[in-house]
């Protein structure tokens, strides 16, 4: 993965999480955690990274992919990935209208996206139309049940999902659930987690909503965190923190 660091970084809106960022790491690592669990699936295909934002994620995935083209609606993300990872080719479109010919990719990737799109079936079929028979369409969003669970939504979100919603929306859009599995938090970060005496979810949201300044614990708490302190499990669903889905192009 390269980048070019004389490039302005994107403003952080809020809406999608950025590399380089030592308040924000904890978001990216676990971001980053999903596109490294997704690579094995990427090798050697011809890959579409749906919802790229920065691009970090797609430049991830050309490290082992034939060929990534990045799509994002915002004009300037589109930008900085063309400037940012030349390895990447970069293109401003709707999600669910993609500048592709029918049939024609092997992996869609859609990485914390879905629950920011207002018509979820309609991109889900077109994911479904410039897939390959047999190519894959990799989807992670927020687990509704613990990232709203009293109903309190990103502003950004226009829908989020439990496990069965994603799995239904999937199959009604003619997938099938190759995988349905949870990213969590390690048994290391539970224990740091438990040593400072509250989740660090909480506590960062807390900070954010009231305005407050983070203390230097938490900064280097966070700072700290990598992609090892997130874990891919088949069990549990209903608690994981994020789902991840690899849906199948019969």
């Amino acid at each position: 993965m390269s980048a070019d660091h004389t490039v302005a970084a994107l403003p952080l809106t809020g809406e999608r999480t950025l590399p380089g960022i030592a308040e924000e790491n904890y978001w990216f690592r676990r971001h980053e955690a999903a596109y490294r669990a997704f690579l094995p699936l990427c090798h050697g295909a011809r890959v579409v990274d749906a919802g790229a934002g920065e691009g970090y994620g797609a430049a991830m995935l050309a490290l082992t992919a034939r060929q990534v083209l990045a799509v994002d609606l915002d004009a300037q993300a589109v930008h900085h990935v063309a400037r940012c990872y030349p390895e990447v080719a970069a293109v401003r479109a709707e999600l669910t209208t993609l500048p592709i010919a029918a049939g024609s990719v092997d992996v869609v990737a859609n990485l914390q996206v879905i629950e920011h799109l207002w018509d979820q079936p309609a991109f889900l079929a077109e994911c479904h139309r410039v897939l390959r028979p047999g190519g894959s369409l990799l989807l992670t969003t927020p687990n509704r049940l613990t990232f709203s669970p009293t109903g309190t939504k990103n502003p950004f979100h226009t829908r989020e999902l439990d496990p069965d919603e994603l799995a239904e929306l999937l199959t009604d859009a003619g997938f099938h659930v190759h995988r349905l599995a949870g990213l969590r938090h390690s048994t290391a970060l539970q224990e740091r987690e438990a040593r400072r005496g509250g989740s660090l979810i909480e506590e960062q949201i807390r900070l954010a909503t009231e305005g407050l300044p983070w203390p230097a614990d938490l900064l280097r708490e966070v700072a700290a965190i990598d992609v090892e302190d997130f874990v891919l499990s088949d069990e549990e669903l209903a608690t994981s923190l994020d789902l991840i889905a690899v849906g199948r192009r019969p």
